[in-house]
Formats: C-alpha cells, sequence, structure tokens
C-alpha cells in the first residue's frame, strides 16, 4: 500500500456537529452552496478483492457540479475524508472514489456510507448489514432505491438487469464432502486434503478449487477426480509437469472446493500458518485444529507430541531420572501421564505438570536397569518408549533434540537441550535482543525479499540492495541519515531480449561486494507463468534511479532441479570469491579434489552460493560469461528451508537464514577440514524480535562501520508486518587484533567484457557479463579465524567445522513457513 496521494488533501479539523458528532472542515464556499440535489451514493464495493473497495458517485442534473470539500465518511464520523478542490461530477456522470487512493477506511459487512456537506448536512447516504454479492447500487441508475446489483459496473451506468436463477443445489453426495487437511506452510507443495463423511466415493470431476482471491482463476479439477469413501483425496499444488493449482496459499487464506454451479461444497479458512499443517480431529468429523505433524492422504495425526528425550539408567546423583519434551506447537498437560518400565515398575507424573513446545520437563524414577526400557502411557495409549540393553556411559537422548534418534550423549544435561557428537544446537544470538523498523510505514506494502549490503570502498558504499518478488522490483536503499532508510531508486526488472513477464525476484547480491561488477538476482519464476518453474540467475546493470531494466544475461538452472515447484525455487544469492575459496582448501565435489578456479573458463573471479527453498540447501555454482552454469558443491543445511544465504568476508563465513519456518534462525557456516562448508554455529533471533516474522532477505554491514562493539544486520520482512518491511538489529564486531587486514585477501580483479581492466587486487579475473567495470578490492576477507564472539559472553563453541547437513536441535519438527503467494 502506498501512501494517499496529495490530491486528497489534509483534514483540517474545525469543530464537531453539535447532533452527529461528524468532524467539521474548513470548506471552499462552493462546497457549502452549490446545488447538490441531484448528486447521490450510486454504487458500492464494501468486500474489496481487486480493487479494493470504492464508492461511486453520480450525478443526474443536467450540469456540471463541484462536489470540492465535501466529505465521505464510513459508520464511523471520524473516518471523514474531504474530496479535493475542483473535484466535479459531470451531468449524468459517475465518479469513482477508491481506498487508498481517495479515502483511507475499509467497508465493512455492516456499515454505511454517507456524504456530507462541510458542515455535517447529509447529501446522500447507504447503508447495509451485510456485502452484496456484487456490489449495492441504485436502480434505475442515479435515481433508483438502492438494491444488489446484476453485476459491478465501477464508474459507469449500474447493472439492473434481472440476476440469473439461483445455481442448482449440488448432489446430495458432495454435501458430505469436507477439508480434513491443510497444508499452506508449502514444505514441499501447498494442498488441501478432502474427504467424505458418506458411505459412497463421491466424482468432483469438473469441480474447481479457490483460495480466498475471487480474481484468481481457480484450478479445474481433471476427470476421474474421485473422493473414496473411507479414504483421502489431496488437491495438491502443481509441481514440476504434475496438475495441480498454480497460485499459494498464505498465512490469512481460505481453502475452498466449489461444484460446477458455482456452489460452495467445502471449506476452510485461518488467519496464520500451522507450523504442521491444519487438520480434524478425529478426521471428517471433529474441528480442525493444529496437528503433531503433517499426513498428506493419509489419517491425521492427533497424538500427543510429548516424547521421551534423554534416560538416565545409571543412578548416581540425584538417581535415575527421564526427561520429556514435546515437538508440538502448543502447551501440553501431562498431568497423569505414566512411566512404565520393563520390570512393570510405575511412576506417575505429577498433577500440574506443562510440557511447553521444546521445553525440559524431568521425572524422577527409581529402578531402571542396565538392560531395560521405559514406555510414557496417556490412559491406555502408548505415547513413546524407549529400550536400551546396557547402561550409557553418560546417557541416552534423542539427537537432535525432540526429534532424533536415541544415542549415547556428549554429556548428560538434566533439563537441557541434549549434547550430542556433531550436532550444533541452537545458542542466543549475540548481539542486541531488538530488530527495530528502518523503513516508515507502508514504504514497500510486501514481498520484500532478498538483501544485500555494500560495502566501503565500492561504486556505492552503505547501500542496501533489496528485491520485491510480487512485481519484480530492485531497490536501492540508502540511510536519511537519521535513522530511517528508504529506495533512492527503483527499477522494473526485465528479462534478456526483451522476453515479456514479471521476474519473482527472491534474492540479490553484488559480484565482488561491488555493484560496477553486476547486480546478479535469483528467482524462482515468472510471475506471468506462475505455474512453472524457472529457477534462474539473472544479471543486471543499473544506472539512474530508475526505470525499466533488462538482464544482460540469465543462467537457467531448471536442468539441475527436476521436479521443483515453481515456489519452491532460488531464493537467496550470495556471492564469494575464489581467493577465499582456495584459501580455505574448499573442495570441488564434481572432481573431489581442491577447488581450482581456472577448471571454469570464464566464470570470474567467484562462485554464486545460491539457497533453495524446496530442497532446503545451498548450491554453488560456477557462472560463466557464455551463460552456463556449472554445480561445483551441494551444502546441506539445519532448517527446513533456505531464506537467504549472505557471505561475511569479516567472520570468513556463510550465513544461512531460515525465516518463520525455524522461529528465525541463522547459521554461520564455515569450511571444515574436509573442504566443505558445514555449520559453525545456529542462532536464535534476537531475544525481543518476533520469531513469526517472516524474513526472507539478510544482510550485515561490513566492520569499516563497527560502533561501540557493533555493526548493523538488516532483515526483509515478506510480510510486512505493521506496516513495515526493513528492519535492522546488531551483531558483534571482531576484536580489533583478530579483523582481518586490507591486503590479505586478493581484490576481485577485473570483470569481463569489452575491453577489460585491471582490479586492484593481485589476483586479476572475470565475472560474467559485467561489461568491462573495474571493481576494487576491498581486502577485508581472510586472515585469522575471528572471535567475534567472545566479548558478549555468549557460548560460541569452537569454530571448526562440523559435518554438513546436521539437524538442528529442536529444528526437525519444524516445516518450511511458505506461504505465499508470491
Amino acid at each position: 500500500m502506498r501512501s494517499l496521494p496529495a490530491r486528497l488533501g489534509s483534514l483540517l479539523v474545525a469543530a464537531t456537529a453539535a447532533c452527529s458528532g461528524v468532524l467539521l472542515l474548513a470548506p471552499p464556499a462552493s462546497a457549502a452552496d452549490a446545488d447538490l440535489s441531484g448528486v447521490a451514493i450510486n454504487e458500492v464495493e464494501s468486500q474489496g478483492g481487486a480493487p479494493d473497495d470504492w464508492v461511486e458517485l453520480s450525478n443526474s442534473g443536467a450540469a456540471l457540479v463541484d462536489v470540492g470539500g465535501l466529505l465521505l465518511t464510513d459508520s464511523d464520523p471520524a473516518d471523514a475524508t474531504a474530496l479535493p478542490d475542483g473535484t466535479t461530477i459531470p451531468a449524468g456522470g459517475h465518479l469513482v472514489l477508491e481506498r487508498g487512493v481517495d479515502f483511507a477506511f475499509g467497508l465493512g459487512g455492516a456499515d454505511a456510507v454517507r456524504l456530507l456537506r462541510p458542515d455535517g448536512t447529509v447529501v446522500d447516504e447507504l447503508s447495509w448489514t451485510t456485502h452484496a454479492t456484487t456490489t449495492f447500487g441504485r436502480c434505475p441508475d442515479a435515481t433508483g432505491e438502492v438494491t444488489t446489483t446484476a453485476a459491478p459496473t465501477k464508474g459507469a451506468v449500474n447493472d439492473c438487469s434481472t440476476p440469473e436463477p439461483e445455481p442448482t443445489p449440488p448432489p446430495a453426495a458432495a454435501s458430505t464432502l469436507v477439508v480434513n487437511e491443510v497444508e499452506s506452510n508449502g514444505d514441499d507443495t501447498d494442498w488441501v486434503e478432502l474427504v467424505t463423511t458418506g458411505s459412497a466415493d463421491v466424482d468432483i470431476s469438473g469441480y474447481t478449487f479457490r483460495d480466498d482471491d475471487d480474481a484468481r482463476t481457480p484450478y479445474t479439477l481433471p476427470a476421474g477426480s474421485v473422493v473414496p469413501a473411507g479414504g483421502f483425496f489431496v488437491v495438491d499444488q502443481a509441481q514440476g509437469t504434475r496438475p495441480g493449482f498454480d497460485f499459494g496459499l498464505g498465512a490469512a487464506d481460505s481453502a475452498r472446493l466449489l461444484d460446477p454451479t458455482g456452489a460452495l461444497v467445502a471449506g476452510y479458512s485461518w488467519t496464520t500458518h500451522a507450523p504442521t499443517s491444519y487438520g480434524r480431529c478425529p478426521d471428517g468429523t471433529g474441528e480442525l485444529t493444529t496437528t503433531t505433524v503433517t499426513t498428506k492422504g493419509a489419517a491425521n495425526d492427533c497424538s500427543s507430541p510429548v516424547r521421551i528425550n534423554e534416560v538416565e539408567s545409571s543412578g548416581g546423583t540425584p538417581g535415575d531420572w527421564v526427561e520429556l519434551t514435546s515437538v508440538g506447537v502448543t502447551d501440553v498437560d501431562a498431568s497423569g501421564y505414566v512411566m512404565v518400565d520393563g520390570e512393570g515398575g510405575r511412576t506417575t507424573v505429577p498433577a500440574g505438570t506443562t510440557v511447553a513446545p521444546g521445553a525440559h520437563v524431568v521425572v524422577d524414577v527409581t529402578g531402571l536397569g542396565g538392560s531395560d526400557s521405559v514406555a510414557l502411557l496417556d490412559g491406555d495409549t502408548v505415547v513413546d518408549e524407549f529400550a536400551w540393553s546396557q547402561h550409557a556411559a553418560t546417557t541416552y537422548g534423542r539427537c537432535p533434540d525432540g526429534t532424533g534418534e536415541f544415542a549415547v550423549t556428549s554429556a548428560p544435561t538434566r533439563g537441557a537441550v541434549n549434547q550430542c557428537a556433531g550436532i550444533v544446537n541452537p545458542q542466543p544470538w549475540p548481539g542486541g535482543p531488538e530488530e527495530t523498523p528502518l523503513d516508515a510505514e507502508d514504504t514497500f506494502g510486501g514481498d520484500l525479499s532478498g538483501l544485500d549490503w555494500e560495502p566501503s570502498g565500492t561504486a556505492a558504499p552503505g547501500t542496501l540492495w533489496a528485491v520485491q518478488n510480487g512485481d519484480g522490483l530492485l531497490y536501492r536503499i540508502t540511510s536519511d541519515g537519521a535513522g530511517g532508510w528508504a529506495p533512492e531508486a527503483e527499477w522494473t526488472l526485465g528479462y534478456p531480449g526483451g522476453e515479456t513477464g514479471v521476474v519473482d525476484a527472491e534474492g540479490v547480491t553484488v559480484a565482488g561486494d561491488d555493484s560496477a561488477g553486476g547486480v546478479y538476482v535469483s528467482s524462482e519464476r515468472n510471475n506471468a507463468a506462475s505455474s512453472v518453474s524457472r529457477p534462474a540467475v539473472l544479471r543486471y546493470a543499473p544506472t539512474g534511479t530508475g526505470g525499466r531494466l533488462t538482464a544482460t544475461q540469465e543462467w537457467n538452472l531448471a536442468a539441475d532441479f527436476p521436479g521443483l515447484g515453481s515456489n519452491a525455487g532460488l531464493e537467496g544469492i550470495t556471492w564469494v570469491p575464489d581467493s577465499f575459496l582456495t584459501a580455505g582448501g574448499f573442495t570441488d565435489q564434481r572432481t573431489g579434489t581442491a577447488y581450482d578456479p581456472a577448471r571454469y573458463s570464464g566464470h570470474g573471479d567467484g562462485l554464486f552460493l545460491v539457497g533453495v527453498e524446496g530442497t532446503a540447501s545451498v548450491y554453488a555454482y560456477a557462472l560463466s560469461i557464455d551463460g552456463t552454469a556449472t554445480r561445483v558443491a551441494t551444502i546441506g543445511t539445519p532448517f527446513a528451508l533456505v531464506a537467504d544465504v549472505q557471505f561475511d568476508a569479516d567472520l570468513g563465513a556463510l550465513w544461512v537464514v531460515c525465516d518463520e519456518a525455524c522461529d528465525g534462525r541463522t547459521a554461520l557456516y564455515e569450511i571444515g577440514d574436509d573442504g566443505a562448508f558445514a555449520p559453525a554455529a545456529v542462532y536464535d533471533p534476537p531475544a525481543d524480535a518476533d520469531p513469526g516474522l517472516a524474513n526472507e532477505g539478510f544482510a550485515i554491514a561490513d566492520a569499516a562501520t563497527c560502533a561501540d562493539g557493533f555493526r548493523a544486520t538488516f532483515y526483509a520482512d515478506d510480510a510486512d508486518t505493521d506496516g513495515f518491511s526493513l528492519r535492522t538489529g546488531t551483531f558483534p564486531c571482531a576484536p580489533d587484533a583478530e579483523q582481518p587486514g586490507p591486503g590479505t585477501q586478493p581484490g576481485p580483479g577485473t570483470q569481463p567484457g569489452p575491453g577489460t581492466q585491471p582490479g586492484t587486487g593481485t589476483q586479476p579475473g572475470t565475472h560474467p557479463g559485467s561489461g568491462g567495470q573495474p571493481v576494487t578490492g576491498t581486502g577485508t576477507t581472510g586472515g585469522p579465524r575471528p572471535a567475534a564472539l567472545a566479548q558478549t559472553g555468549a557460548e560460541v563453541g569452537s569454530w571448526t567445522a562440523l559435518a554438513a547437513g546436521l539437524l538442528v536441535a529442536g529444528g526437525a519438527a519444524l516445516v518450511a513457513g511458505r506461504r505465499r503467494h508470491g
């Protein structure tokens, strides 16, 4: 949403009407004296859609009438908005006023619209108790009584024709259909599961499936679509060559099945994503609630999410004990649950025991043997159980916490997260506790995605680059010096060669940390063909302050990701210099040997790392100037999805970012002794930040900006929560003694194109398609491993790389928080 245009003018409150409480404004004389006998509220759209709510005024008189200064309001007089001076309606004509353009308030299901003179006198009014199926309008046009129109006619004569007859009721069998389970997070795809409560199969061939947007083309179910009695039928999102609906299910959305007449057969609405899915418990007949785990095409899992998490069987101090945790999303009352060991010994969980999601509750027990078992029962139902053949030297625990298989732990952790070999547990964010808004309210309006920071010593130092996925936009965002940040340039992104479409821009990076080397955008698809996967990287050379920007090169990676969903592709992208990779002993997985940049002719001075949502992995690519893309390595992550990736030259590490699907966690990856990137630390979000923010973009300022021991972090919230899309936090700077110094790493060198120039670094090279722009090497990467977190008191642990692809403790039960319409 954008700010209301200046043409609305200011509401200057002069007085309050004695009877109605209407805000009075100082008007032009014409508004008070004009003959308004022919002016009427002619048609009203109150249920939004595309576009939003609107009000149509008419003039049935024989002369043009000036309505400037009149007030438009809904049922709340405080919402009064003045029409700009000079606003007129021609004789026999219409004037349309739109929400978000001409007025700010919304129209409800039970509401009113009033047109007032500046002194509070009512010119005309219209009220209703429920939304119209079409619009409310006067029949005949401009002069008649208000009724439900046959169809909306915004800005034209009302359609007062005879409405179509009521649709034929659906077949009796269809009335037994219900929505049984909904997955809107898109861990693989979005989907809706249907069941019938009847005893016969229900043929739904030709039925249509919609979300909450009536303007969007629905998905028509193909012939042979049958909901079996006693079985399940899944309406799935399109993926690869598989048919399905080509739109996403949002955080606040609906799933609706309509018969061929357009009548609603089954549906369900929700206001936020379920961390798992919404499902009926029991199947078919129960209320929809958050399930324990998703069960696509199978009976819903409404079992207790409480799990046995750690067992101490060898006594000692304080004796034997069993630790419980929960993999669910709500608190569980475990009062009265019973622990039963292999000899039949029973321990009842004390009254008042609540197990919160991810929490740890310890129950002291007696008599656990070296070869024994323990089962957790809720009544007669076995909730969880574990058996062992000998005492553990430490304890037995789930690795990772709550969801993994049992293993011998590294150390007992009674009442805390399990310590397991090769598992990196989340730790508190070492920076400040806040994520503070930077943009003015409603600056972006949603869909802000990837971010990248352009550091000191470059073409645009201290600049944030950002992309917006819905409309395919690229922003250059700068500080106003007073705490606010706003776009100073905005481009609409296009495909090479003039191809039409809307680039679903999800991630952004600048090559060589300098926009002079090109701005690279990762994309999931062409939004003009939203059901078709098109994972691609596009290069742009932005100049000026905006306009249409055509890509100079595209690297389409679809062949590397067969079957990838159109909303599950490339999210984040970052550029990593070859000099860092070779100095760190990075392994080329194609050859099984040390990475040698010379093998990849024309790829420039570094690799591009892309994060793929649908695979929850990061991939390193050599992008050559001839348009070829070669995958060099695959990097597993501990997350349900990857929202962004960011190379941190000052830490010599790679940030891997998840969004609300993983409660806002981030991970730092380093190159280990085996030459592969692996997680060295996993962080929870800042302590006071909302873990439900849809932070799809992450960037971090360079060390040259450090102040008081901290540098800024930046987050892009795709959901525009509370009207803000861009937020900032802090992360500790490395101590001066540990900071890599200038010249410790060769600069990025030259970018290729017609007539290259040598870069300032010691390793010349080229980036694909940069058009010969020189890039200055900042010399900020390389050097010793940083002890960046020591000053915060945070427990960082060793920076030695661990095995790639390990699951974060407690994170395996979290599924991807994929929305998403964009």
